[in-house]
């Protein structure tokens, strides 16, 4: 027994119950939010069956994802029962958490991380894959990536066999709260990080990508994690790349902390400031995605700078 109460995962009978289940159903939780449907994209694109579980099956996105072949699973989070009945049977879990952006909500964001989990374990799920964050192994000292650390630490505790998919920042934030400018003739790109500083970056596209080779068993991920990078560009080589895009030169002016109004970020970001980490380990993921994009293969498939 696990410190659930569950049969461990050493329970031969449990094994051979998963085993007959690997070609079931891949099961997501956050399939209408953008993360979430990467990864049902990326799954559908494999030919997988994919359950997504969702709040209100008669919302559009998730009427959208109906009309895709996804089968639609209703559950509550407050209703545990609901989320182990919607596990029945498949063959892998994919789960994520609400983003948090107060004290309030990270602790929050463990309770709902930790309900998923204890219903993969009561409905004997054999692979649950967790979106987490790039450095979760550990404690940062950010609120909301810590409760990611949190709730790996739970998953792991359970004996399910489970992989953790850590992204880095996203490139799609270029697109609105990181969004360059273009001033005189000139790119201007401005952050809350100092100019000899390498942000670590990632797709949304390719999270997907990199989680459904794992969710269909494509690849065997070293360790039971992999950290999800493309690129790792210091801000002023960022901006060259947006420049050379549009053909203009470019300029970077990094900005203070105090220009974010949420103090969650500003931790966050002083993180960053200080090296955020280990390097990025780019062989590591393309090996899993070998098309995995640079932030230069994002700009283009954007279209920023065509409007």
């Amino acid at each position: 027994m696990n410190q659930l109460g569950f049969v461990a995962w050493g329970d031969e009978g449990w094994r051979d119950d998963m085993v007959t289940r690997e070609n079931g159903a891949i099961a997501v939780f956050g399939g209408t939010g953008q993360q979430g449907g990467a990864v049902v994209d990326a799954l559908l694109g494999r030919g997988a069956r994919v359950r997504a579980l969702v709040r209100d099956p008669g919302a559009d996105r998730a009427r959208a994802l109906g009309a895709r072949g996804v089968e639609l699973a209703t559950v509550r989070i407050d209703d545990p029962g609901s989320v182990v009945a919607a596990l029945e049977g498949v063959g892998a879990f994919y789960f994520m958490t609400p983003e948090a952006n107060s004290l309030e909500e990270v602790e929050e964001e463990v309770r709902v991380g930790v309900g998923l989990v204890d219903a993969a374990v009561a409905a004997r799920v054999p692979h649950v894959v967790f979106n987490s964050v790039f450095g979760a192994d550990r404690e940062t000292g950010v609120p909301h990536h810590d409760s990611k650390h949190r709730i790996e630490e739970w998953l792991k505790g359970t004996g399910l066999r489970a992989t953790m998919v850590r992204p880095a920042a996203f490139m799609e934030n270029f697109a609105t709260v990181m969004a360059p400018s273009v001033e005189e003739g000139v790119v201007v790109l401005r952050l809350p990080l100092p100019e000899d500083v390498a942000l670590k970056l990632i797709s949304i596209r390719d999270i997907g990508l990199v989680a459904a080779a794992v969710l269909v068993g494509a690849v065997d991920v070293p360790g039971g994690a992999v950290e999800v990078v493309g690129d790792e560009l210091t801000g002023a080589q960022m901006a060259a790349a947006f420049g050379a895009r549009v053909g203009l030169p470019s300029r970077y002016e990094a900005l203070p902390l105090s220009v974010l109004g949420n103090e969650l970020d500003r931790v966050m970001f002083r993180q960053f400031a200080e090296g955020g980490g280990r390097a990025a380990d780019f062989a590591a993921v393309r090996a899993i995605e070998p098309s995995v994009w640079g932030l230069e293969e994002w700009i283009r498939s954007s279209g920023w700078g065509e409007e």
